[in-house]
This record gives C-alpha cells, structure tokens and sequence, in this order.
C-alpha cells in the first residue's frame, strides 16, 4: 500500500483525546464545586442535544452536494465533529469520575478548604486574592487556581495570619494568609 493512503498515527481516536488537555494527577480525585459541574455538563447536553445534531445535518447536507474532496463545508464539517466527539467523551469522563464539594459548608470559617477565596500577601508586599476551583473549572484570567497548583497546595488548611512558603523556580516565597471567605451559607 502507498505510503499516501496510511495514517501517520495509528494509535487510534484515543490518542486524540487528552492532546492539550489537563490531566489528573495519579490516584487524585476529581474535586468540582457544584457550580462547576452544572456548567460542564450544560456544556455536554448542548454539545450532544444542539451542536453535533446541527454539525450533522451540515455534513449530511454538503456530502450530498457530490465531489467530497473539494467541497468546504463537508471537510469543515467531519473536522468539527471530530472535535465535538472528542469534547464529549473529555467532558463525559470528568464528569463520571467528579467529585462534588459544596464550599459553602465552610462558611464563616478562617480556615482553607476547596472552594475559599483567599487573600494574602508575599514577602515582596504584593496582595493577591485567588479561589481555589477544581481542575477543570479554574480560570487563572478570573483569578481562580486549581486545587492541584503549588499555590493552592500550599495554602489549604492553613488559617488566617498563617504564614506558609511556596517554592518558586526563584526560591522560596513567604506568604501570609490575610482573609478566608466562602460563598454564602449552606442552605
């Protein structure tokens, strides 16, 4: 067989899947706060009711147009269901294997837990204030942090006026615990 008509990677549509996505650590749960989990499996249900239904149609509809090879809109299309596909079964394997922790059952307490809204200062006078999110829900641009990063590991359970160090690539960093908050109280 020519060369031409082999695929370079063999290893299957599994291989695609975890490509620039972020893994879990061996043996770590998959923590999520409930607001989290809703939102990536309203992102499923309208991948899988909406999206891939609709992508469907469009390839159905330009493979019926004859010449394939050329034709835009049908090599778009079978482009978008793959990242579809590959979405859905990204987004059906975190969810099987979630982990859903209410933070606010920690209300009103000065420890860190999964959930906290964190101020603190470092040793160079900077203040920040960061959430401590699940893997798959933490937007570092909205200043969440996973509760796997070294920031978040090095302040849970510590409590506020607690000084904790971080390792950096620079050295060690000191930082001081300055304010704890959950989101309101549990219902």
């Amino acid at each position: 067989m020519s060369k031409a008509f082999t695929r370079e990677n063999d290893g299957g549509a599994d291989d695609e899947d975890d490509v620039g996505l972020p893994s879990l650590p061996q043996g770590a749960k998959n923590y999520m706060t409930p607001a989290g989990y809703a939102r990536l499996r309203a992102e499923l249900l309208d991948l899988i009711d909406n999206e891939r239904p609709r992508i469907v149609d469009v390839v159905h509809w330009a493979a019926s147009n004859g010449d394939r090879s050329e034709n835009g809109d049908y090599l778009y299309g079978k482009k978008r269901l793959r990242e579809i596909d590959r979405r859905i079964r990204f987004l059906t394997k975190r969810l099987e294997v979630a982990e859903v922790v209410d933070p606010s059952v920690h209300y009103g307490s000065d420890q860190v837990f999964f959930g906290a809204t964190v101020t603190y200062t470092d040793d160079l006078g900077d203040e920040r204030t960061v959430t401590i999110m699940g893997i798959d829900e933490a937007d570092s641009h909205c200043g969440e942090v996973s509760w796997i990063s070294p920031v978040a590991r090095v302040l849970l359970k510590g409590r506020v006026g607690d000084e904790v160090l971080l390792p950096t690539p620079g050295g060690v960093r000191s930082l001081e615990i300055l304010e704890v908050r959950y989101p309101g109280a549990p219902s």
